[in-house]
């Protein structure tokens, strides 16, 4: 009867192993695929108003772009992400240049740990 015990016991613990594995499993997967693949692919233009590093435990470079259509107008702002400190280095030496940027949208990433917002910027090169 022990033995029949020892058992049941022992796939139990596979039971709630796999319960709480799988859920966690789905989590990283989930994750890695939001950071990976990207929505749309683009370019903006303007002159970088904002840009700081952040973050309570990840930090992130996060910035601000106003983007003027025409002279007098008012200037749209553009909110973005940079998770790679060279191109954060590059965007800070354009400072008081217009400034070209490329980034990649990255819709449904979990948390705003990886970044505040949901475009994230993978180059910059100033406008002559």
């Amino acid at each position: 009867m022990d033995d029949n015990n020892d058992g049941s016991k022992s796939s139990w613990k596979l039971w709630l192993a796999g319960i709480l594995l799988v859920p966690i499993i789905g989590f990283i997967l989930y994750t890695w695929f939001t950071l990976t693949w990207s929505f749309s692919k683009g370019e903006r233009a303007g002159y970088i108003q904002k840009l700081s590093k952040s973050g309570w435990i990840c930090k992130t470079w996060e910035g601000e772009m106003a983007m003027v259509t025409m002279p007098g107008a008012i200037p749209e702002k553009f909110l973005f992400s940079i998770r790679d400190d060279e191109v954060a280095r590059r965007i800070n030496q354009f400072a008081g240049k217009r400034v070209l940027i490329v980034y990649e949208q990255h819709k449904g990433v979990p948390t705003s740990c990886f970044a505040d917002t949901e475009y994230f910027v993978v180059d910059a090169k100033a406008i002559e």
